[in-house]
């Protein structure tokens, strides 16, 4: 069972609106969200969009290099991932801790998602990034779990 939800944004502050709406759904109960998109798409500002709504202090930067950031300075813990340069092979090495960091009370955000052969949390928000546009984006929200797809309708409204 899940709920979905496409909006299409016209650049950064549209964005940065989307996440704090996101961010504040989220950021009592947390969430595990996988992001999908292109090189250039988007995902690592809109983790940083996130963060930021949440009061993160430290700079938020794309994990790609050391696999996982860990933001602990605001609201509720962010632990940013980074799968890419693991890939299929590689991301065995971090079954565990990717299941470690899907249980409530914080905010789990997996870039490359699809790089994932394992089997994700079962309740998680999947959120691809479309390029539409120089800055614009379409967003599209896959809420899985019941209390996901309560963020998602949140979302809608």
């Amino acid at each position: 069972m899940y709920n979905s939800y496409k909006i299409t944004v016209k650049n950064i502050d549209e964005t940065a609106k989307l996440a704090q709406a996101l961010g504040d759904l989220i950021k009592v109960k947390g969430a595990f969200i996988c992001l999908y998109g292109d090189i250039g798409a988007g995902k690592t500002a809109f983790a940083r969009q996130i963060a930021k709504h949440l009061n993160v202090r430290e700079k938020v930067t794309s994990p790609s290099f050391v696999i996982i950031n860990e933001y602990l300075s605001g609201d509720i813990p962010v632990y940013h991932f980074d799968l890419y340069r693991l890939e299929k092979e590689g991301v065995k090495t971090v079954v565990d801790e990717l299941l470690e960091y899907s249980k409530p009370g914080i905010i789990t955000i997996v870039e490359w998602a699809e790089f994932s052969d394992i089997e994700l949390p079962y309740d998680r928000i999947e959120v691809k990034i479309e390029v539409t546009g120089e800055t614009e984006r379409t967003f599209e929200f896959k809420g899985i779990g019941a209390e996901n797809i309560a963020v998602i309708e949140g979302l809608k409204s």
